[in-house]
């Protein structure tokens, strides 16, 4: 468990008072209080420390340590529910994907906020203005319920990264329009327009062996139009598939509708199954890795990086290294715009599986440790260092901070931002969610690999679903 260190004034008066008396004043003494955070290790986090390690004065007049544990991504569920369930209790404060929630919540690991809330109602009016997607996907559990628990540490939607040097040469931009008879895609404005058959289309013309012409000059390796997850660890291909099920009129099991919404019928509906077959036609103008069930959002990330490929979808929180030419070779050739979607009636639709995490306490903390997790929870949320997280690569879901002029200045993507957030739905938050995730990123791996249609795998995923949530009560 994490240890507070009273600091005595005087380091050779052991017994010391809790009060100093000088000159008739009294003077209450200060605490040494740690933090000890698990995050995920990646820009925001990152940000986060140093902004905290440079910036951060604690209003308590405490000295406030904030000692951080970063954990590969592939790795943080385990070792957090490790951590968490051995009964340890080593971390206080911990940066968590929304769909822990639940599991973490009925596990009695997770504190409830609404107290913390309700006593501050300056901070609680700021958690409030929040974007709504954001906030039910990083706060409620139930979902979409007023129970809090999180605060948004770092929001995050997909976006699409483009290489304008290659999609705004002149003679490929002539090319495009001659064999689909449409432009090609090339400012960001072009990209948000985009639909997953204008993608398709940009990836089917850009397949081009190495030594082949692509953009006035012989390819130095084989190159790909496309590419976004498709990997079998963590959430990585649930996370992509679920946008396109929305975007075609499908639906994942909604906990919303518990005891009465079904997983059969409706995880395996006509919909959903278009749907996944229209994710499954793409990888064929994709770097054939997206086949193999490991193509990751560090792996279509690193692609794009290494110059292989000209549009990859993949999280905001991935930006970071595109812009330093130190880990990018295109780091002065790109273009961003919003995630392609699906033209019903007439509309672009554009449903996504919002990214992102929240902070949470967990219930060991102490009263003395919440009191400072809570102040730099309200300095993090502050419109001040949001502009400047923003500014320095993160994202910020609070109302006053992203509908500023400025916020799309900071970074090139985050002209996407805004309009994305709108489009957000999130994965279940229940306790099961673990279960339900990596069955169900089993089935789709077989799906990816090429061992089983699209009506299989999800007709495999709607039984093993309606049996585990109807023993648990969750479907009647």
């Amino acid at each position: 468990m994490t240890v507070v260190t009273k600091v005595k004034g005087f380091a050779a008066a052991a017994g010391f008072a809790a009060t100093l008396m000088t000159g008739g004043a009294t003077y209450a003494l200060a605490d040494e209080v740690t933090l000890t955070m698990a995050v995920p290790d990646w820009p925001p986090t990152r940000i986060m420390k140093k902004f905290f390690d440079e910036q951060y004065k604690p209003k308590s007049g405490n000295t406030v340590k904030l000692d951080v544990d970063f954990i590969p991504w592939p790795d943080f569920y385990t070792r957090v529910n490790a951590s968490l369930t051995s009964g340890e209790q080593k971390y206080n404060f911990i940066v968590s994907d929304s769909q822990w929630l639940g599991a973490f919540v009925e596990g009695g690991y997770y504190r409830k906020i609404n107290d913390l809330l309700d006593a501050d109602p300056e901070f609680k009016k700021t958690l409030m203005s929040v974007h709504p997607a954001p906030l039910a996907a990083y706060s409620t559990y139930p979902y979409k319920s007023e129970n809090y628990y999180g605060f948004p540490q770092f929001p995050d939607v997909l976006v699409t990264y483009g290489r304008k040097d290659i999609l705004c040469h002149e003679e490929e931009q002539k090319n495009f329009q001659a064999k689909y008879g449409k432009k090609l895609p090339c400012t960001g404005e072009e990209i948000d327009a985009m639909t997953w058959d204008d993608f398709k289309n940009v990836g089917e013309f850009f397949r081009r062996k190495k030594g082949e012409m692509l953009a006035g000059a012989p390819a130095e390796d084989d190159f790909y139009g496309i590419a976004f997850q498709a990997g079998k660890g963590y959430d990585f291909s649930s996370m992509q598939i679920n946008g396109f099920i929305w975007q075609m009129g499908g639906n994942i099991w909604d906990e919303t509708q518990a005891p009465t919404g079904q997983a059969e019928g409706v995880v395996n509906s006509p919909q959903a199954v278009a749907a996944l077959e229209k994710y499954l036609s793409l990888l064929e103008y994709m770097p054939p890795v997206a086949k193999t069930g490991t193509m990751d959002i560090f792996k279509s990330d690193e692609l794009f990086r290494e110059g292989k490929v000209a549009m990859n979808i993949d999280w905001i929180g991935l930006g970071e290294a595109s812009l330093d030419p130190k880990s990018s070779k295109v780091s002065d050739k790109l273009v961003f715009g919003q995630m392609p979607g699906t033209m019903v009636d007439g509309k672009n639709v554009k449903w996504s599986n919002i990214g992102g995490q929240p902070f949470v306490l967990t219930t060991w903390t102490t009263p003395e440790q919440t009191k400072e997790a809570v102040d730099f929870v309200k300095w993090w949320l502050s419109d001040d260092i949001q502009h400047q997280f923003a500014a320095s690569g993160g994202q910020s879901a609070v109302k006053s901070v992203y509908e500023d002029p400025k916020y799309v200045t900071y970074r090139p993507w985050n002209r996407a931002w805004a309009p994305q957030l709108d489009w957000q739905k999130d994965v279940w938050h229940v306790p099961q969610f673990f279960e339900l995730l990596t069955q169900q990123q089993d089935q789709f791996d077989l799906a990816i690999t090429g061992k089983q249609d699209a009506k299989t795998t999800l007709d495999n995923i709607a039984k093993f679903q309606q049996d585990l949530l109807k023993n648990a009560g969750l479907i009647q």
